[in-house]
């Protein structure tokens, strides 16, 4: 059957809806610290506590299409069926149903709504091991539906056990996944060589724990399919860019460039790459909880796949600027109507993205000839040795800090680097570049947890106003600059707060002015500084900020002052606002492109 990308999403949740299920929507891309990974990379993840036993809001039966994110096989990408952003078609059942209901209504829906045919479906199920039994539960039931015996496969767990990887604490459980001939004109297809994966419906009946499984108290269902593969798979195609998720979008890549995608090869491969990498880098920078490109953290996987689409932009004869045309019509015509807020944040989207071209573009040139320089020493070194040693063997690879120099201070990749060094035959010392960039992030690492800790080197009373007014001055930033502004950092002392944010410029002399008398006019309400502590799904329901997601636990301490400012925080506050003084910014200063600190004091 030939179905859109907007029908299927109707499809879907229409289909489990009129199973007493409630849609409860996505969630943010970035990951909020609980499971330990940076981002959503599947659509259950947002509900590990509900999935654990505690009690969700919408009640026991959920469905969703949450988009994604997994970078980890980023280098397969510009191949026919991979992505760095996707989306998840998911429901759920929180001790509800289990195995019997959910295999009746996942062979129902793929083959009375989707039409597949029953004869052609192959599905596979856990065969146990000294942790947890055979699941011949589920290959009766698929049986007793018209699955034919000899296309039902017992496989180890490696295949047919759903788990978080890294992670303790979590659901975990054997799955059921269901497979379909991806040539439909073959005949005798052989499982699994001929046979793709369409979804995989996960019963999770235990916990992950430090020292191996245990069972949990409430059965739960977990379902996911593939919302960009199944959309593949249901138009007949064998290419995931031919969807109409990027059809448009590569139409445009052909426009430009002069090039056609159907010829093959590296100009294809480019097209692909543009289109996934522009795709995930307006999700991320237009989620809820929308990041900028940088060089730590999900800032840096942002600035590779920016920087990386950029490259392919070059290699396919385009100027830079063919991904904002990209990112319009992901915006526009793709996204905007699954994802409205997209929409909204349509032009700080673009501006970014053309902030982090320009920047790359700027700084490609001067990073080429800094390369050049390491080839020419590499050669005077060489040809030096050689000549008071004839026996001497040439050196023929970049060191680790010089590319991890290349990479911090120009903004190269190491993929980019390798690339330039091939060209000059050339390698590079990869294992000396992850010793470089380890002990860099190893210094973020102990930078973010002072940040974490609230900023503060002291507790004294003078520390404590100076902790409470980052919360005006990020309130009052959100109403005179953005409210899109988030606070990135801060660090405070016995004589001035340090607060950093992102925004593209320095503030103006009538913007500071305005910031200050908004905090100034707060400070002198005397408005009480009240602290109560909830669950952080509760106080985001509430409206408060977050500003280091990953280190929250369940309960979170929130501070509230009157209606302007409510944020979650560690503390500790002044009791209320006027304890603070006069609020005055002294300073301001860029940290990182899009990021600005500002230093101000409290006057007494």
């Amino acid at each position: 059957m030939k179905i859109t990308s907007r029908q299927l999403r109707e499809k879907w949740l229409s289909f489990y809806e009129g199973k007493g299920h409630v849609n409860i929507g996505a969630v943010s891309l970035i990951g909020d610290g609980s499971t330990g990974v940076m981002f959503n990379v599947a659509g259950m993840q947002p509900l590990m506590p509900y999935l654990l036993g505690k009690k969700h809001p919408d009640g026991k039966r959920l469905c969703n299409v949450q988009g994604c994110v997994r970078t980890v096989d980023i280098d397969s990408v510009g191949d026919a069926s991979h992505f760095t952003f996707f989306e998840m078609m998911g429901n759920w059942s929180l001790g509800d149903y289990f195995k019997k209901e959910k295999t009746a209504w996942t062979f129902e829906l793929l083959t009375k709504v989707f039409g597949l045919d029953k004869d052609k479906l192959c599905s596979t199920v856990f065969e146990g091991n000294e942790a947890a039994p055979r699941d011949n539960e589920t290959a009766e039931l698929l049986k007793n539906l018209g699955i034919a015996p000899d296309h039902i496969f017992f496989l180890p767990k490696c295949d047919n056990w759903w788990e978080l990887e890294g992670t303790v604490d979590t659901p975990c459980g054997p799955d059921n996944e269901w497979f379909y001939p991806l040539d439909l004109n073959k005949k005798n297809p052989v499982f699994p060589d001929d046979y793709v994966e369409i979804g995989n419906d996960v019963y999770m009946q235990y916990k992950k724990t430090e020292t191996g499984y245990a069972p949990l108290e409430n059965k739960n269902v977990d379902t996911g399919f593939g919302f960009d593969r199944m959309l593949l798979f249901l138009n007949g195609l064998s290419d995931g860019y031919k969807t109409d998720l990027f059809a448009p979008v590569i139409a445009e890549l052909e426009r430009v460039s002069g090039k056609n995608y159907d010829n093959g090869g590296e100009d294809r491969k480019a097209m692909r790459i543009i289109a996934d990498h522009t795709r995930t880098a307006v999700m991320l920078i237009g989620d809820e909880q929308g990041i900028l490109p940088s060089n730590t953290g999900a800032g840096y996987i942002l600035r590779r796949l920016m920087r990386r689409a950029i490259r392919y932009c070059r290699q396919l004869g385009v100027e830079s600027g063919a991904i904002l045309g990209a990112a319009k019509i992901f915006i526009e015509k793709i996204y905007g109507e699954a994802y409205p807020l997209l929409k909204e944040k349509e032009g700080y989207i673009l501006d970014e993205l053309k902030k982090e071209a320009d920047k790359f573009e700027a700084t490609l040139a001067q990073g080429i000839k800094e390369f050049e320089k390491c080839v020419t020493s590499l050669e005077r070194k060489n040809e030096f040795m050689s000549r008071s040693n004839p026996s001497y063997v040439k050196e023929t690879v970049i060191g680790g800090k010089q590319a991890f120099r290349l990479y911090d201070t120009y903004g190269f990749p190491l993929e980019l680097t390798e690339e330039l060094a091939l060209e000059s035959g050339l390698t590079v010392d990869k294992q000396g570049f992850e010793a470089a960039f380890a002990e860099h992030r190893e210094k973020s690492r102990v930078l973010a947890a002072g940040q974490f800790k609230g900023g503060l080197e002291s507790h004294s009373e003078t520390a404590t106003k100076y902790h409470t007014a980052p919360h005006l001055l990020n309130a009052a930033l959100k109403i005179v600059c953005s409210p899109d502004i988030q606070q990135k950092g801060s660090n405070i002392n016995e004589e001035r707060l340090r607060f950093d944010f992102n925004f593209a410029r320095k503030l103006t002399e009538e913007e500071v002015a305005e910031v200050e008398k908004l905090v100034n006019e707060q400070i002198k309400l005397n408005l009480p500084v009240v602290l109560k502590e909830m669950s952080l799904e509760e106080a985001k329901a509430l409206g408060f900020v977050g500003v280091f997601d990953s280190k929250y636990g369940e309960v979170v301490k929130t501070y509230s002052i009157g209606e302007f400012s409510k944020e979650i925080c560690g503390g500790p506050h002044a009791q209320n606002t006027g304890e603070l003084g006069t609020f005055k910014i002294v300073k301001q200063e860029n940290v990182s492109a899009g990021i600005k600190r500002i230093k101000a004091i409290l006057q007494k």
